[in-house]
């Protein structure tokens, strides 16, 4: 099999290191990196993956490496293709996104400078809370073009609305097709026109109220699991989400994913880091993907626009 390539993550709480562990496992990089600022940890997650290798039967190597606030330990990045920055503090019960801002702000301009410096080819991949602002930071920080720069949320919110529409007519998740747009957190903006089951519109399977309750139950996702687990938040899904990007662009794929990526004229929004359908290549976003949308998904979707625009200005300076 052919091995390519070289892909960091950064941050390696429960999230990063499981998305480490499935970039790995796909077999498709020769190098996973896996930094924290705690130091021996990602040392010793990445001697844990690599000794599973013989067992799962994949040749990529995984490198542990302790970073410092001065940046050392970053050289260890150095000419990676993709960088997925998870650093950042997880939410807590009664927590929005919005409440973890200032401090992860600090956190992922630092962990970006450094990414700069060492990786300035990378395509970055931004996962950390408040995702939309997070990415538009990670953007302006970085100096790189905007295709280059996108975050992880449609992702996983359209495979939480699935899974919930799946839950609820007890069908197989696979004949399920769901979309969510907009920004990761209270403005995002389902797309109910566009989910169909086994290729039948959801409106003719669901009252519109059900509907609803599903839309809502994924716009709260995250807060649900968080109040469930109490000391952390989500990252099975997650981590199979931003994995998922990774290797769509890694492989220079073309697919088609829901992601938060710069939108310049789209739908009628400019200048603004937004959750849209786009497709993803070698270098990162090739283009935003446009479709239909009913009247009120449109102007939903303009909204959470002109929310996340307001948010990530504020952002900018922090």
């Amino acid at each position: 099999m052919s091995r390519k390539g070289k892909v960091t993550v950064v941050g390696a709480g429960f999230y990063g290191s499981t998305t480490a562990q499935r970039l790995a496992e796909y077999d498709i990089f020769e190098e996973v990196v896996l930094t924290d600022i705690i130091e021996g940890k990602p040392e010793g997650l990445a001697l844990d993956m690599n000794q599973s290798r013989p067992v799962e039967g994949f040749e990529t190597k995984v490198t542990g490496q302790s970073t410092g606030p001065a940046g050392e330990g970053y050289e260890a990045i150095g000419g990676s293709d993709i960088v997925v920055i998870t650093a950042g503090l997880p939410r807590k019960p009664g927590m929005s996104r919005m409440d973890l801002i200032e401090t992860n702000a600090k956190i992922v301009r630092n962990v970006v400078e450094n990414v700069t410096k060492y990786a300035p080819d990378a395509v970055l991949i931004v996962v950390s809370n408040p995702l939309d602002e997070m990415t538009a930071l990670a953007a302006k920080v970085s100096g790189f073009p905007p295709a280059r720069v996108m975050g992880q949320a449609g992702m996983l919110d359209t495979a939480r609305f699935s899974y919930f529409v799946a839950e609820k007519l007890a069908v197989p998740v696979g004949s399920v097709r769901t979309l969510t747009l907009g920004s990761h957190g209270d403005t995002m903006v389902p797309v109910p026109s566009a989910c169909t089951v086994n290729g039948k519109p959801l409106s003719d399977l669901l009252p519109a109220d059900e509907i609803e309750a599903l839309v809502n139950r994924t716009r709260n996702g995250g807060g649900e699991i968080v109040g469930l687990l109490k000391t952390g938040s989500a990252y099975y899904a997650p981590s199979a989400a931003a994995a998922r990007m990774a290797r769509a662009v890694a492989e220079d794929s073309g697919a088609v994913m829901p992601v938060c990526a710069w939108v310049d004229g789209e739908y009628g929004i400019s200048g603004v880091y937004l959750g849209v359908e786009a497709e993803i290549g070698a270098a990162g976003i090739r283009r935003v993907v446009e479709r239909d949308l009913t009247e009120d998904e449109l102007a939903g979707l303009r909204a959470a626009a002109e929310a996340v625009r307001a948010k990530q200005a504020d952002v900018a300076s922090l």
